[in-house]
């Protein structure tokens, strides 16, 4: 076998070359019995390999040529790879990078998927990960160099389910997952109950590399913690009572694929330990069984609560949350984007009426809309879908009124909450006459309002009233006292017609 410097060869130097870049894998390793291994193996998969020792002739190569996958050794003799990793994502961000390190060297590893790194390997390399690592990174939704112009790529499918809205902490969070199913490094989601975590979940699992392959979510709070580890690895038969056959775990039934962990903050200490050597090894080993298998699985986790505390009180692992925390999403709250409130409540009626056979699903008053992007949502969407859903049950025509919906006056605090539509401020205005004069809301003797949001409205106006009142117009004060920010106060005073 003829080294890197040898251009004789047309797999090991740096020419350029019109081998498609879907086919083309740059081998960055200073060892030349390592760099055989890893070239017979990939030419072997009907690639096309380059192989250079250092990361001078590496960027010397990306220069020359697109490639569709970047394998480089953690330790190079002109620098390490987390260098060439920066590089890599600098210069040809569709280049994946899969980072080799020494065994047992989980830091490296981390370090590395943090850096930016699709995957990593560790020695002695099984040429089974390094296959499937391979036929991950060639699966990617788009490559270095993109397709030739008479090759047709199938576009990933659309999934089912999409984060919907236009707000900006959303489209963010899109982005996001747009950058992670490009990468193989595990990820941990973190938000409040009902904000779509397990979603969030899906789409990077659909939108990557093995969107062809199972998607597994578990629960970590629902098993008992005596079936834990048969749950989670599978068991041989004959292994315990009741063990009457061989069964796969979700280790093995997501093998390829992605397993979702989902308030993995409620796993006992016990099974965080066997859970950390399966994520580290990428073996694991059924109850009852005397031998470990092979297993290749993406984790992504998932809590609503906050980990950082978790591991502070005892209560979690530090070595399992650096490996489970690699790359962090947040998903916003509700009140975080209440401007997503219509196009959600849309999306979610339409979603409702064709599941019930209803026909075309009934529509918000607008003054159902504002009254919903003022109240707190403390389940978010998850609440938003179950207090539409019983609006459904309960309107009787086409539009959705604000009675229908069954919510309590609650008002965020969040200054998110105070956007509400002109429109509403408009009809405010215009209903006060041109003296700027309010005539109370008549109130049955059932005490029924003859209108509640014009209800609602004058009693926040009271109230208001009153705290200004008590602390002389002291803007400031009077916020503090009603609960809410400044700025709030300011809104609410400019919309309701109050001068300060």
């Amino acid at each position: 076998m003829k080294e890197a410097a040898d251009t004789a060869n047309p797999r090991n130097g740096p020419r350029p070359s019109r081998a498609s870049p879907l086919r083309r894998v740059l081998v960055v390793d200073d060892e030349a019995d390592l760099r055989e291994l890893l070239e017979l193996t990939l030419v072997g998969m009907g690639l096309d390999v380059d192989c250079v020792g250092s990361i001078a002739e590496a960027e010397a190569a990306l220069s020359r040529n697109a490639y569709a996958l970047c394998l480089t050794d953690m330790r190079l003799p002109d620098g390490d790879g987390l260098t060439l990793v920066a590089s890599i994502n600098r210069r040809h961000p569709q280049t994946p990078i899969a980072v080799i390190t020494a065994y047992g060297s989980a830091e490296n590893a981390v370090a590395a998927l943090k850096a930016g790194a699709f995957d990593y390997l560790a020695k002695p390399v099984a040429l089974d990960a390094l296959r499937a690592l391979v036929r991950s990174a060639l699966q990617l939704p788009s490559h270095a160099g993109g397709a030739p112009a008479n090759e047709v790529v199938a576009p990933s499918p659309q999934p089912a389910r999409q984060l919907l809205g236009d707000s900006e902490a959303i489209r963010e969070v899109r982005a996001q997952i747009a950058r992670l199913a490009r990468s193989m490094a595990p990820v941990s989601i973190s938000g409040e109950s009902g904000s779509g975590k397990e979603l969030a979940a899906r789409l990077i699992h659909e939108t990557g590399a093995r969107a062809a392959q199972p998607f597994v979510a578990v629960n970590c709070g629902a098993i008992p913690e005596s079936l834990m580890e048969a749950e989670f690895f599978g068991y041989r038969k004959g292994a315990f009572t009741g063990a009457d056959q061989d069964r796969d775990g979700f280790f093995q039934a997501a093998n390829s694929g992605t397993l979702f962990l989902d308030e993995v903050a409620d796993l006992p200490l016990a099974m965080q330990v066997k859970l950390l050597r399966a994520i580290q090894e990428k073996r694991v080993r059924k109850v009852g069984a005397t031998v470990e298998e092979a297993v290749d699985v993406r984790i992504v986790s998932a809590t609503h609560q906050d980990l950082a505390q978790c591991v502070a009180a005892g209560r979690f692992r530090q070595d399992l949350y650096y490996r489970l925390n690699v790359i962090e999403l947040r998903l916003p709250s509700l009140r975080e984007r209440l401007e997503d409130i219509p196009v959600l409540a849309d999306a979610i009626l339409a979603r409702l009426a064709g599941r019930s056979g209803a026909g075309q699903a009934p529509r918000l008053a607008p003054v159902a809309v504002r009254y919903l992007q003022s109240y707190r949502f403390p389940g978010n969407v998850r609440e938003l879908e179950n207090v539409l859903e019983r609006a459904l049950a309960f309107s009787n025509g086409d539009v959705i009124n604000v009675e229908d919906l069954g919510l309590k006056p609650i008002v965020s605090d969040d200054d998110e909450n105070e956007r509400i539509d002109a429109e509403g401020a408009d009809a405010t205005t215009a209903a006060s006459g041109a003296s700027g004069e309010r005539r109370p809301v008549r109130v049955s003797e059932d005490g029924v309002p003859e209108s509640l949001p014009d209800y609602l409205e004058q009693i926040e106006r009271e109230a208001i009233q009153r705290a200004l009142d008590k602390t002389r117009y002291n803007r400031t004060a009077a916020a503090r006292l009603l609960g809410i920010t400044f700025r709030a106060l300011r809104y609410r005073m400019q919309r309701l017609g109050l001068n300060g």
